[in-house]
């Protein structure tokens, strides 16, 4: 081994950038962003989520569904979303039973989930003021 001042060793070094560590909040933040874009386009929600047993539930997936437009973006796989189906999202952004459901089943969205209206959902989730709450809520049950 030969010794070297630490300068040099700091000129010859590659340093490694590590991916920004997001908060729950920017995570889901980030999420509603990219719903966003989606504009008026109609997603597909998961269907019959609260009939599955948990193991089966956490491998839901769907094309077009808001968790693929999620993995999709490579910020937040770089992050650590690690799939597209509703175990992953619910692990990742940190989504209670109650919130997933919310968010993705079909049973609240009656055919006509849209960009922009899971944006606004996930943002509600994201923010968790007093309006917000009360307003979940009323449509979550």
């Amino acid at each position: 081994m030969r010794h070297q001042p630490i300068e040099q060793i700091l000129a010859a070094a590659t340093l490694l950038e590590r991916p920004a560590t997001l908060s729950r909040r920017e995570r889901l933040t980030r999420w509603a962003e990219l719903l966003n874009r989606e504009g008026p386009r109609l997603l597909q929600p998961l269907k019959y989520v609260e009939f599955y047993a948990p193991p089966e539930r956490a491998r839901l997936r769907a094309d077009q569904s808001p968790i693929e437009i999620a993995f999709a973006d490579p910020v937040l796989r770089d992050a650590g979303l690690a799939g597209d189906t509703f175990g992953h999202a619910q692990t990742f952004f940190g989504l209670p039973d109650r919130e997933a459901h919310f968010l993705l089943c079909d049973c609240h969205w009656r055919g006509r989930m849209t960009g922009d209206a899971a944006a606004k959902r996930v943002r509600a989730v994201a923010n968790p003021n007093l309006l917000n709450r009360l307003w979940m809520a009323m449509v979550a049950d």
